[in-house]
């Protein structure tokens, strides 16, 4: 499925706790997780208006993300992301499709890494 083109709101680097994973120490210590989303909508009116109530607010998106992540456990973080990206798009019909990655920074690998991950697109209607 392609990226989709166009106007999108931006939240990157957003930081939680949570107790995701599949090991028995995840769920009982928890870890950090970093989210970013893109939410595509139309931004025009907004960009013309200069209101609020032609946009939507960050904060919205960013209190879908907190509440899952910092929600019940899943054992994958693919069930975040699509948590994540389903609630957006079920809460919010002006979004037409939310890209959202999720990874976890410590992870035990033999290895430096930033953080490993996963990351999902969906579109509106499309994913059934």
């Amino acid at each position: 499925m392609d990226i989709p083109k166009g106007d999108k709101l931006v939240l990157r680097g957003l930081k939680f706790h949570g107790y995701h994973g599949v090991k028995p120490e995840e769920t009982k210590l928890g870890q950090k997780f970093l989210v970013d989303v893109d939410a595509w909508m139309d931004l025009r009116p907004a960009g013309k208006s200069d209101c609020l109530s032609d946009t939507l607010s960050y904060t919205d998106i960013y209190k879908i993300v907190k509440e899952i992540v910092e929600g019940p456990p899943r054992e994958l973080l693919e069930k975040v992301a699509e948590l994540i990206a389903s609630t957006t798009l079920d809460k919010y019909p002006q979004v037409s499709a939310v890209r959202v990655q999720v990874g976890k920074p410590h992870v035990a690998v033999q290895g430096s890494v930033d953080y490993l991950g996963v990351e999902i697109i969906r579109h509106r209607g499309l994913d059934g």
